[in-house]
């Protein structure tokens, strides 16, 4: 695990680990003369807004929103999820991709077994709803791959692009799950085994297939996913 050295003046008041990706900060303890360093300029206190949910301002329920705040390595950690994915690809081979629905984003990639009639696991990337891309969302496959399973990621619209509305991600999600069930053999997967799994905002979407009446909306088995791993993001 990298360590990087935070520069003299700056703060870091929260560590953030996000997926299976985590950065360590620490304070410089040997310093040069103190009579060196510049001093920080000082700047005036916030001055804290109304409340509009419990004891939090409306700049302070943004933040709370915004993972950019609490995360500021955010930008690497994504990074990392892109060239990490791009390593396992070139172990593991192009996925097979295939289309569950009419618009472009409706696709999904899928890294295949070679053990006949395999489980699958469907991962959900996270994005705080508002990116990601299935992609960039190759990392775990070589995991589930090596040990005899199908690793299948689908792309989705993001929140953004539907006017701030989430359903038409969850419909997306849900779509290509069923999809994933009724062609699971054109690829060598077992639909008797069929689990889902998401990170972050991914976790909440599995979370919605997970409570999916299958039989009801989708003419499917009730059992249709056997389980699933719901994994948000850990800070501290």
């Amino acid at each position: 695990m990298k360590t990087g050295k935070v520069a003299v003046g700056s703060e870091v008041t929260r560590r953030t680990f996000l997926g299976a990706g985590a950065a360590s900060f620490v304070i410089a303890t040997s310093r040069p003369a103190f009579a060196q360093q510049p001093v920080p300029a000082q700047q005036a206190p916030r001055i804290k807004g109304p409340a509009v949910w419990l004891d939090m301002d409306q700049a302070e329920l943004d933040a709370a929103y915004d993972q950019i705040k609490y995360a500021p390595n955010l930008p690497q950690i994504v990074k990392r999820y892109a060239t990490n994915s791009e390593a396992v690809r070139a172990r593991l081979g192009a996925p097979r991709h295939y289309a569950y629905g009419p618009t472009p984003v409706e696709a999904l990639d899928v890294y295949t077994t070679k053990r006949a009639n395999a489980p699958i696991n469907i991962f959900i990337h996270g994005g705080a709803w508002r990116g990601g891309l299935a992609k960039d969302s190759a990392y775990p496959a070589e995991l589930f791959v090596h040990a005899g399973a199908h690793y299948v990621v689908p792309d989705f619209i993001n929140v953004i692009e539907a006017n701030g509305s989430l359903t038409p991600m969850a419909d997306q999600v849900r779509r290509a799950v069923a999809w994933v069930y009724r062609n699971a053999q054109s690829f060598g997967g077992d639909p008797a085994r069929l689990y889902v799994s998401g990170h972050s905002s991914g976790g909440h979407l599995a979370g919605v297939v997970l409570v999916t009446d299958w039989r009801k909306d989708f003419n499917l088995p009730a059992d249709t996913v056997k389980g699933g791993l719901c994994a948000a993001v850990c800070s501290t």
